[in-house]
Parts: C-alpha cells; structure tokens; sequence
C-alpha cells in the first residue's frame, strides 16, 4: 500500500495512511517533516489566500504559503478572512436519480396492534420536569436485572424498564420554539414503537403540564388504550408514594409487554439515524462513505434513514440540495442552515466553532472540511424531505433532520422521529449508548478498533488498511443492521449504555 490516500484527482491534499516521516515520497512531491495518520499533505504550492481541495471541494483557505510535501493543518490552513462565505450552487435537484427496482430483505420484528414495528422491546419511564427524574429514576431501578433480577423474571420478552429523565421543563416559557421542542420529544418518544408501555411521572407546578402536553401530542389514543398512563409527585403526595404507584403501573403494564414475539417484517419498517463523533481524518474515508453505502441499501430496500447535525453540515450543504426531489425541500434545508448562522452569531459565536479539539488531533481542521466528510453517511440517493428537530419523519428514503451536532441531542431527535436504530461513527472513540434505540458504532481505523474494540460493533478502519471496499463493508454495515434489529445486542447495549443520553434540545431562556 502506498502511505498515503487520494480522493480525488483534482485535490490539493492526500491523506496520510500511517504516519508519514520526512523525506518519504508521495506521488511527485517529498514529505516535508513528520505528518500523524489521518493528516493531510500538500502536493502542490499554494499561496497564501487560495483555497485548498479534498473530495475535490474547497475545506479552507492557505493562511500561509504552503510548500509542496508539507502538512496542511490549523498552522497554516483556515475558514479564510470571509469565515467560509464564498458562492455555493445549490442547484436544487441537479443529481436526481432515477428510482431503482424494490428489493425485499427482511428482519426479526416486533410488530404492534397498530402496525408499528419495533427493534426492541421497553417499558419506558419519561418525565415532564427535572424534578421528577430522581423518582422516576428509582422506579426504573427497581426492575433493574443487575441489582433486583427477580422484578423481571417472570418476563424474558420485555428487554427491561428504562428511565428516560432530563434537565428542563420549567424555568422556561409556557408556549414558544423551547416548549414546542420539549413537547414534540416527549411525544415522539411515548410514542416510540420500541416502547411497549409509558409512565411519565411529573411535579405537578411545572411550566410543562403533562394535561396540556397530552392534548398538545393527541396522544388520547395512547392513554385509552392503556399504553401511556401519568401521574405527579404533588398528587401522590410525596417521593415513596410516587415511587410505590409507579412501580405498581409499571407492573400492571409488563403481562402485556411481555405477549410479543419476533417475527419476519420488511426492511421497509427500519428507520435508522446517523451520527458520527469523535470523528478524524479517516471519517470521510471510510466509515462515513461506507455507512452511506449501507444506506444506500437500506432505501433500495424501502428503508428510511436520517442524517442530521446542522452545524456539521455546514459548507456541505450543497451536495444535498442537489439531491433534493423538489425545490422546496432543499430550500428548506437552506433556510435551517440560515437559522444556524443567525443562532450562532446572536449567542456570540460562529459555524466554524468545529472541530473539536479531538477532531483537530485526528486530522480534521475546519468545519467544512468535517462538512464534507460528515455528509458521507447519506449515501447518494435522493434527498426526500426535511424535518425540524423531533418531528415525526413520515417519508420513506433518505431524509434530514435539523439538529445540533452534539451527538446525544441529535440522537434524541431523531428517536423522537422515529428512528428505531443508530449507526454512530466514531474515529477518536466513543462510548454511547441510546434507548429505546440500540446504536452501532462504526471505529473508522483499526488503531481505534484495536484500543476500544469492547465499544465498537465494526471496523471500518480495514477500508484505509486495504482489506475490505467500501461497498464490501456497506454490506456488513447492511447486515448488522437487519441482525441487530432482530434482537442481536450491539456492544453499548451490553455495557448497560443508553438511559443518561436522552437530551432533548434545550433552546431559548432559562427564567
């Protein structure tokens, strides 16, 4: 193998392999230096002020003159005195596909009185308002199988009782985008098909009434049918007594949690969300595009997938405005990454506040280089609609979802949606988690599959050895995917991970 890769014949820079040491040859230049893995190299001079190309798209400016066989990072390479706002063609609907014949997998599902389809099977506790979180909390603890095995016995169907809590839910508005948010999470999930039943336990004075929100979600349906049941702290009169009657509702709900059976059901019924963190410069390599070419499948197949993380978009965005099936959704997609713009620059920051330090160390040097990378996972299919965060996702395909690019807010998002599984790539290294959804996490280098391999479900990192294509791994990606949605633990769900990541997006003032 050659010590380095090249993505595109017209880029001014090649990816380092392995570390590179001074003096190595790469095509017709010479290293200038010692270069880390995962960073990028000059092979042409380039003046100071001229854009710099990987994926043949602009990720910067020079700041610098920059010498052939040199390593192009923050010394030297940067979003330009314009911070990145240089003309985009957006041509909307451009790279429109053709629709390809339906293929039919299948995976082990739980299928629902309602038609839902689920990949696993919870009993759920949310709350309206923080103050419930240490009771609700204590009733999830109770049919805990690692410290009161007994509680679950009786039922092997039911995966087990989580309690989803969060920060929020007071000290806020009443009405306005941070309740509308709240209340669409919520919704989402005490509607989630992984859930077999809901319990959402509440103060009773909070600004997010569980009355009003019930009727904000018409989520009549869910109560009647004896699927969502509520109550407050205040009501009950107290922490034990709420504890009591909700370990007593949550045992009512298990005999019928427990009546299910897996059973084959249709790719078609998989709706998987897309994440990456802790990414480096081998993210765009290949576990990103590979992850595409496993959506790729899933949409050929009837499947639904959900990129997300605006700010980690940014400067990308092009690429799926182009794939847009109409105008209107891809202009849709623009005006999300305009509210960013707005949103960052009133809180006194900017787009380019990515990448992470951690990202910086892996390679990656301004957001539109992660940008460009990130937006990989989408495979190459069209782009159907666009979704606010937490909105249920009704289209079939390859769809977006604004939301912030922390990966546990985002992911909350898209669950909300609908998503009944992640995908989450990772090249620094990851440890996550998220129920009801069980997450993959893709290592994108076989250093990191070798140091955190008890968290990471598949190593991607054998596309950059040269072992494996990146539609060879798409197909192991594929495959994973159909078997962990038949029941097959994925490694975050072993270690216990998924409870503490559900964040929902907290925006507006704190009163």
């Amino acid at each position: 193998m050659t010590p380095f890769i090249r993505l595109h014949p017209a880029d001014d820079v090649v990816i380092a392999r392995t570390q590179v040491v001074g003096g190595t040859a790469i095509e017709s230049v010479t290293s200038r230096g010692l270069i880390p893995p995962g960073h990028k190299v000059a092979m042409r001079a380039i003046a100071r002020g001229e854009p710099v190309r990987r994926y043949n798209q602009i990720i910067g400016f020079a700041s610098q003159p920059i010498g052939p066989g040199e390593h192009v990072h923050v010394h030297n390479l940067n979003m330009g005195p314009d911070k990145g706002d240089f003309v985009r063609d957006y041509a909307f609907g451009a790279d429109l596909k053709a629709g390809t014949a339906r293929r039919e997998a299948t995976f082990m599902g739980i299928r629902r009185a309602d038609g839902r389809v689920a990949t696993r099977n919870y009993i759920g506790i949310l709350t309206s308002v923080n103050c419930s979180a240490t009771a609700a909390r204590a009733i999830a603890e109770h049919f805990s199988r690692r410290t009161n095995p007994a509680a679950l016995a009786a039922y092997p169907n039911v995966d087990g009782v989580v309690a989803l809590t969060h920060g929020t839910g007071c000290g806020m508005a009443a009405e306005g985008l941070g309740m509308d948010i709240l209340s669409r999470t919520l919704t989402g999930y005490a509607t989630h098909a992984n859930f077999a039943g809901v319990l959402v336990v509440g103060l009773g004075c909070e600004a997010n009434q569980i009355n009003a929100w019930l009727a904000t979600g018409r989520l009549t349906d869910f109560v009647e049918g004896g699927n969502l049941r509520t109550f407050n702290i205040q009501d009950a009169g107290g922490t034990q007594k709420t504890v009591d009657k909700g370990i007593a509702l949550v045992n009512e709900m298990l005999p019928r949690g427990n009546a299910v059976k897996r059973e084959p059901c249709s790719a078609a019924h998989l709706t998987l969300g897309l994440q990456c963190g802790g990414s480096d410069g081998y993210s765009g390599v290949s576990a990103n595009p590979a992850l595409g070419a496993a959506v790729d499948l899933l949409v050929a197949h009837g499947g639904t997938a959900i990129l997300s993380e605006t700010p980690e978009i940014y400067g990308a965005e092009h690429l799926l405005t182009r794939r847009a099936v109409s105008r209107e959704v891809g202009q849709k997609l623009v005006d999300r990454i305009h509210w960013w713009e707005n949103y960052t620059r009133i809180n006194d920051g900017e787009m380019n506040n990515n990448p992470s330090p951690g990202n910086k160390a892996g390679g990656l040097t301004t957001i539109l280089e992660k940008s460009l990378g990130a937006v990989a996972k989408g495979g190459t299919t069209n782009l159907e609609a666009v979704y606010e965060y937490a909105e249920p996702v009704a289209a079939r395909g390859f769809v977006f979802m604004d939301t912030p690019g922390y990966d546990p807010v985002s992911a909350t998002g898209q669950v909300a949606g609908g998503a009944n599984l992640i995908c989450f790539t990772t090249g620094r290294g990851s440890a996550y988690g998220c129920a009801p959804s069980p997450s993959l996490k893709l290592a994108t280098n076989s250093a990191l599959w070798q140091r955190q391999e008890e968290d990471m479900d598949i190593n991607c990192g054998e596309i950059v050895d040269g072992a494996a294509s990146i539609a060879e791994m798409g197909q192991r990606i594929f495959e994973l995917v159909l078997a962990t949605a038949s029941g097959q633990q994925s490694k975050s769900e072993r270690h216990g991970y998924g409870q503490s990541e559900f964040v929902p997006w907290q925006i507006g003032a704190v009163m």
